[in-house]
């Protein structure tokens, strides 16, 4: 049975690989009719829709899609029932490798996806801070949307199309709602966890890491996508820890100053008040625009640190993503 090599999205070589595993890649958007490949007897290397044995795929019809304002929905039933049956294999070394050789061949595509994305999410942060209840409502609602674009974007990239950094708009039109959902309800949670325990907060922020890149590549119902990652990542969910945590290092660092500089900043104040409860309640008031200035400068610090990381973090994430949910390499 004939057998093909084929470069992926994230320019390395693959194979030998069947001609039905390679459908099944086109099927799931990991290859596309500009993909190149060769057959084992092939010296040069050619475009997919150059083998006749391929071309048909790339012309079935597109896909219906729900009236307008649905989000259309995709049946992962199957897809689902295979991925929970096998052993998740999170490759640590080949998903922090993947951070920087994205962003060497992606450069230009990264630096144009990352700056939309940050100052989208730094005018929704920039509201939180000055426009009261309703400017942290939009920040908290909007993440989600802004995020997901930006994960399907580099998804997209890595796979091997074609995509502008724009694109990262694209969680406004694919599965809006279900990412606006996302992001809202995984943050909240995440954030009361933090409020009773900060142990089952972490557990829930690296267990939920995956929900926002699987309703958008998906197309998932938000709930379904939460629980899909968090019972798949349990199972790794201290590789995916360790991943995580190194991959966002320097806003681990940022997060540990900003407490350092808020602790002391309050311990400053209940200091001043004699150590006493009711009169450092009642002083506290008197120091608004200095607690105002201190916000505003860790906010802007946080973000200048979340634009450098993003750079990183968006390779490692999605690597992980296909290690977790795509399609087992042979």
């Amino acid at each position: 049975m004939a057998t093909y090599y084929i470069i992926g999205g994230d320019t390395k070589e693959y194979g030998p690989i069947m001609a039905d595993d390679i459908r099944l890649w086109i099927a799931e958007g990991r290859l596309n009719a500009q993909s190149l490949a060769k057959g084992e007897t092939d010296i040069s290397w050619r475009t997919l829709a150059s083998f006749p044995e391929f071309a048909s795929t790339f012309n079935q019809p597109p896909p219906t899609f729900a009236p307008s304002g649905a989000t259309p929905q995709i049946d992962n039933t199957n897809w689902e029932g295979e991925l929970l049956a096998r052993t998740p294999e999170l490759k640590l070394g080949e998903c922090l490798a993947a951070g920087w050789s994205f962003l060497g061949a992606n450069t230009g595509f990264l630096a144009g996806a990352v700056l939309l994305t940050w100052l989208c999410n730094l005018a929704f942060v920039a509201g939180s801070l000055y426009v009261p209840l309703l400017g942290p409502i939009a920040c908290l609602s909007f993440y989600g949307v802004l995020m997901g674009g930006f994960y399907l974007a580099c998804l997209r990239r890595m796979r091997g199309e074609t995509v502008a950094p724009t694109e990262v708009f694209s969680g406004f039109k694919v599965a809006f709602l279900q990412l606006l959902l996302a992001g809202l309800v995984s943050t909240l949670l995440t954030e009361i966890g933090v409020c009773f325990c900060i142990v089952p907060a972490i557990y829930l922020g690296v267990a939920w890491a995956f929900a926002l890149p699987l309703v958008a590549d998906k197309k998932m119902f938000f709930w379904s996508a939460m629980e899909l990652s968090r019972k798949v990542v349990t199972k790794v969910w201290f590789e995916a820890f360790a991943l995580i945590l190194i991959a966002l290092l320097p806003m681990v660092v940022f997060q540990v100053f900003n407490l350092a500089q808020t602790g002391s900043f309050f311990m400053g104040l209940y200091n001043e008040a004699g150590q006493n409860l009711q009169q450092f309640a009642k002083i506290l008031p008197e120091h608004n625009a200095e607690i105002r200035a201190l916000t505003v400068k860790l906010t802007l610090v946080g973000q200048a640190v979340l634009l450098v990381n993003l750079f990183y973090f968006a390779g490692v994430l999605i690597r992980a993503y296909e290690n977790l949910f795509g399609t087992r390499k042979p």
